[in-house]
């Protein structure tokens, strides 16, 4: 057994690193721009490694005990040969695979076997010659690993005293070597993405690791109409349409929530966007919305912007707040779009957007940008690059658990907003001290007792945005740039009702190039603020995003996933979808957070459902692109007055 796993391990990886480098050398013209052969192939180490850890890892630790035991040395060379011919086949199946799909084998691979008939007419008719090579490399490769991985080899029997000794050194070996790093989270995917081109950074994966982590991924895709219950297609694209405004015809029908948005300001120059992203900033510790008094310089600067007082989070999780703010797409059950496989390419984004009109976007995020998926969803889609902490060229002051600290964030910010360049630029920043175990440097604020508390780190949060905002204020790019700040999440969201809505509460503040300074009470969700800022940076644009421009209109209501419960907040009506039960609605009372059953509105029930329903149906049917180019419209002439927003009868916007 210890041989037969020495031999496989070997021959894995010499394999794997000549199909590697074939591909590369194949596809050097997109693989050389990208950043060449070394990312590749040390990224493939890597990969490689962890999944032939978790395969060598039963027969490895069981070998000092059974390697002597002919039966089950027959058993390990069977399994290993499995293994084998499972990534020559793989291996072989990726090159037409990338003709053919521009990436490694995935998800399609697996969705294929539902229909055997279908796809072997499709290769027997199309591609004879590709079978009869990848027949010929499989029965020869293949008769190689059944050479090599012979039944016969049996270990020589080891003195008992040996036996632990040598499972207790190769078990924490298989283990880093399965886990593929120290960092935070196990190696994935995104960890050993390099490029903004999505096909090359598959590269550094084999087939294999990317048909099984597509697998596993496909677990994560939960449909809404299987938890709620379904509604007839046509029913449920009217009432989503109604609800967002949409008018006239559609641009594509076979993406209903393509529509034509007229920016209300139209600045001489475009103007530049920088989004910051506050970790688990709730509003329950923002004092100007009412919560704790830790942020005396968020509540400073709500009174230079436009300070959106109601506005709701989508869900509970980083990713859900990112997938809003970035895409503007509904909430599921299911993982947010940045971790799902079938988004990982062509999915809407506003970097995806504001590249067609020749913007520079970069995400900066003071951890590591594999977390979550985050890089790799980014870089598959518009973001041209993904600046984390290794990649800062100012350097951290504090570096915690999560990674440099909020001010590090804020440094490397304006450090790249100082650059500047003819080029507008997009950019979205991620902060991470707001987080356990609650670390921040010392000195920076009067902490209270204990120091490692949500509190303190709130106020240190608050401390970094005076700071930023300080110096932005006094620079070059102040005057051409729209800034938002909004938190991702609360810190924690918890309650014994269904939706739990005071924990979606959130800040959100605009502020920057010609922004009026206003406070708004108007009911606002995190889907509405990318179209609202594609209003005020002055793009005109096609879209699917299903969110309202605040500087024209207001919907009136706000949207949350809470696990699997659904909610739709309409004006003070919430309306909760629950897994096979019957839907149920409250009056919710925004001053003391109070919900009271009420009987059920069956019009905003249908409503709820269909807006549940939406997102799901536009992710499996793959319906949330990026409209082509030539459906944009054309720059409107220059203007510089900004369309007054009418306040409705049933809230207040006040001017400061």
């Amino acid at each position: 057994m210890r041989q037969l796993t020495w031999r496989f391990l070997l021959l894995a990886l010499v394999f794997l690193a000549l199909s590697r480098l074939g591909l590369a050398l194949w596809l050097w013209p997109r693989v050389g721009p990208a950043g060449g052969l070394w990312p590749v192939m040390s990224g493939g180490l890597r990969i490689d490694l962890s999944l032939l850890a978790m395969i060598c890892a039963l027969p490895a630790l069981l070998s000092p005990w059974l390697g002597h035991r002919p039966r089950a040395a027959r058993i390990t060379a069977w399994w290993y040969r499995l293994w084998w011919m499972l990534f020559v086949l793989l291996e072989l199946s990726t090159p037409q695979f990338i003709l053919e799909y521009d990436t490694r084998p995935n998800r399609l691979y697996v969705e294929y076997l539902n229909s055997p008939h279908e796809v072997s007419a499709m290769l027997w008719h199309g591609y004879k010659g590709v079978l009869l090579f990848a027949l010929v490399g499989l029965l020869l490769l293949g008769w190689v690993g059944f050479r090599v991985l012979r039944t016969q080899l049996v270990d020589a029997r080891l003195r008992l005293r040996w036996r632990p000794l040598l499972t207790a050194v190769m078990f924490p070996l298989l283990f880093l070597a399965g886990r593929g790093t120290l960092e935070h989270r196990p190696l994935n995917a995104s960890m050993v993405a390099f490029s903004d081109d999505a096909m090359v950074n598959t590269l550094p994966l084999n087939s294999l690791y990317s048909v099984i982590n597509a697998i596993r991924g496909m677990h994560n895709e939960r449909s809404s109409a299987t938890l709620y219950g379904p509604m007839p297609e046509a029913e449920m694209q009217q009432l989503v349409r109604e609800a967002s405004g949409f008018e006239g015809p559609m641009p594509d029908p076979q993406h209903p929530s393509w529509h034509v948005q007229r920016a209300s300001k139209r600045p001489a120059e475009p103007l530049n966007l920088v989004i910051i992203v506050e970790e688990s900033l709730g509003a329950q510790y923002i004092g100007a919305l009412g919560g704790e008094q830790l942020s005396p310089q968020f509540d400073a600067l709500a009174k230079d912007g436009w300070l959106l007082a109601r506005t709701y989070a989508t869900g509970t999780r980083s990713v859900r707040g990112l997938e809003a703010i970035t895409t503007g797409f509904l909430p599921t059950p299911a993982e947010a779009v940045l971790k799902q496989p079938r988004s990982q390419r062509g999915f809407f984004t506003l970097a995806g957007l504001l590249g067609e009109f020749g913007y520079h976007s970069r995400f900066i995020y003071g951890g590591e940008a594999h977390f979550d998926n985050m890089k790799s969803f980014f870089l598959g889609n518009g973001f041209d690059e993904v600046i984390d902490q290794p990649k800062f060229e100012v350097k951290p002051a504090f570096v915690g658990s999560w990674g440099a600290s909020d001010e590090d964030m804020f440094n490397e910010l304006h450090h790249r907003l100082m650059q500047g360049g003819g080029q507008p630029q997009f950019t979205l920043a991620f902060s991470v001290s707001n987080h356990t175990p609650w670390e921040y440097p010392s000195g920076r604020i009067e902490a209270s007792d204990p120091a490692a508390s949500v509190q303190n780190t709130v106020r240190y949060a608050d401390w970094a945005i005076g700071r930023f905002f300080a110096k932005a204020k006094l620079s070059p790019y102040w005057k051409n740039t729209v800034f938002l700040v909004v938190a991702d999440h609360d810190s924690r969201v918890f309650g014994a009702s269904l939706v739990p809505v005071r924990h979606f509460h959130i800040p959100a503040l605009i502020l920057g190039a010609g922004v009026p300074a206003q406070r708004d009470e108007h009911l606002v969700s995190q889907i509405d603020l990318a179209p609202t800022l594609l209003s005020l940076i002055g793009i005109s644009s096609v879209q699917p995003m299903l969110g309202a421009d605040l500087t024209v209109h207001y919907p009136g209501r706000a949207i949350m996933q809470y696990g699997d419960n659904y909610g739709y907040l309409k004006g003070d009506q919430l309306l909760v979808l629950q897994p096979g039960q019957p839907a149920a609605q409250f009056h919710y009372e925004v001053a003391d957070h109070q919900l009271t059953p009420v009987a059920v509105d069956p019009v905003l029930s249908r409503l709820a459902l269909a807006h549940a329903l939406w997102p799901s149906w536009a992710y499996f049917n793959q319906r949330y692109g990026l409209p082509p180019k030539s459906l944009q419209p054309a720059p409107a002439p220059a203007a510089t007055v900004l369309k007054p927003m009418e306040p409705d009868k049933c809230c207040a916007t006040r001017q400061l």
